[in-house]
């Protein structure tokens, strides 16, 4: 290709589609270059067919729930695996579609292969050389697999590989309990497997909350046994693996590593860049602009290591593709934070977490959902939300939580923190009976009792039943 290019997008994934519907608002010499399959790791092995997954194994556990509700006869329902995994593929394969047709009508603009940096504004791909004003680096990631482990070959499984599988076997360890551990761990015990789940760190699920991390612990555990805190060794064992953690050894037919992922930026041409690496290879990145140095280059998504979430990685598309096209980058606010881990109850974070508080101006409300109406009617009623507020102005900051339909609680709290409202803001607002969010205005109700007094005729002033059933 003789022209030289205004954009070259390197990865076709959240952040590399993201950049692209931007670029092509202002020009059409780009092109975008992908190495490997097309379609997005979200869509392939990633939110979407673990949410499949997961809604599977939900439907299947909640014949636990049926003799409460005086439903007959659950013992007789069966899980048929390979069922399950057949229709996770056949909606996988629906979402990765919806998301290769964009580049599809490219043509020789979307080029697969494998790019590599030479310079500042040149890359070389497939054995050619194309120049650039401007490359966004948008490569994603890929599991993080210790290398000992490969030679255990099929034995070991990631979530690139596990939504390939036809069958699951009987016994499964999940190593790393971070969200997608927690999430592929539960799901796999609630399917009928016999699972082990351990995580080197003492906590879980991306939580800080120690009241938090203790409900999620003691609910989880119920369902699968956990080892958190200690390092775990694999040997294979015939056909199958030992897991060793300290003393006790447990023998499983496969493993599934959940330890994260890593950036795909290997071999990628960085230190042809001129600009200083850190210990892991990564370039200095703006945080608000996304530029590398000073550089016309911009790394977004997995890439750049910094928030590994599919609304986070879509952003940093549109900044790297919005500042790509503009003669001086520009600095973005962005979102305010927001986690959820899809478990049974679900597992969230909005905000500022717990360990980013200053506990010397900070203020907590809690709520427990043992006795709350609406959740005993759905034979849910477990967990915990948490929510932080400052202890002068009564403004919210934060809240980590493992409660029933968490993931609606932090949407609506992440929209409280980012519009800068106060407890009393909140409890202003209309809560509906019966529904589980009664269980949030108990937690608000409990800060409020912490601040100063408002006026009586203030509605922000109701105060609770005392009645389980109404509260």
């Amino acid at each position: 290709m003789s022209e030289i290019l205004d954009v070259a997008i390197i990865g076709a994934g959240s952040a590399g589609l993201a950049a692209l519907r931007e670029v092509r608002k202002h020009t059409q010499r780009f092109v975008i270059i992908n190495d490997g399959p097309w379609g997005t790791v979200c869509a392939r092995v990633g939110c979407m067919p673990s949410k499949t997954l997961i809604e599977a194994a939900n439907a299947f556990y909640r014949r636990n729930t049926f003799a409460e509700f005086g439903i007959q006869g659950a013992d007789a329902l069966i899980c048929d695996i390979p069922a399950v995994l057949r229709r996770v593929r056949r909606l996988r394969d629906d979402f990765v579609a919806s998301t290769v047709k964009t580049t599809q009508e490219l043509g020789k603009r979307a080029i697969s292969g494998r790019a590599r940096l030479l310079a500042p504004g040149r890359l070389e791909i497939n054995g050619r050389e194309l120049h650039a004003h401007n490359i966004i680096i948008a490569t994603g990631s890929s599991p993080v697999v210790p290398k000992p482990w490969s030679a255990l070959g099929e034995r070991l499984l990631t979530t690139d590989t596990l939504f390939e599988q036809t069958a699951l076997p009987a016994r499964m360890a999940v190593l790393g309990l971070g969200p997608v551990g927690i999430e592929m761990a539960q799901a796999l015990s609630r399917l009928g497997i016999e699972v082990t789940g351990l995580g080197s760190n003492p906590a879980i699920a991306g939580l800080t909350d120690p009241q938090v991390t203790e409900v999620a612990i003691e609910l989880l555990g119920y369902e699968f046994p956990l080892h958190l805190g200690k390092k775990a060794e694999l040997t294979a064992d015939g056909d199958g693996l030992e897991v060793c953690v300290g003393t006790e050894v447990i023998a499983v037919d496969r493993v599934l590593a959940a330890l994260g992922r890593r950036p795909n930026i290997s071999n990628l041409g960085l230190e042809t860049l001129g600009v200083s690496l850190d210990e892991h290879g990564m370039p200095p990145i703006n945080p608000d602009t996304l530029q590398v140095a000073s550089l016309r280059m911009f790394m977004a998504g997995d890439a750049n290591d910094q928030v590994p979430l599919l609304h986070e990685a879509a952003d940093d598309g549109y900044i790297a593709g919005f500042n790509a096209t503009r003669s001086v980058p520009v600095c973005f606010k962005r979102r305010t934070p927001l986690a959820i881990v899809f478990a049974d109850p679900n597992i969230a974070v909005a905000g500022n977490r717990y360990q980013d508080l200053d506990h010397a101006k900070t203020l907590i409300g809690e709520a427990r959902f043992d006795h709350q109406g609406r959740a005993r009617t759905g034979q849910c009623n477990k967990g915990i939300l948490r929510i932080y507020a400052d202890m002068e102005s009564g403004r919210l900051l934060g809240a980590e939580m493992c409660v029933p339909a968490g993931e609606h609680m932090a949407h609506l709290l992440a929209l409280a923190i980012d519009r800068s409202l106060t407890v009393q803001d909140l409890l202003r607002m209309p809560f509906y009976h019966p529904v589980l969010e009664e269980g949030l205005r108990t937690a608000l109700r409990t800060l409020a009792a912490q601040l100063p007094a408002g006026q009586e005729s203030d509605l922000a002033a109701c105060g609770e039943f005392n009645m389980e059933a109404l509260d």
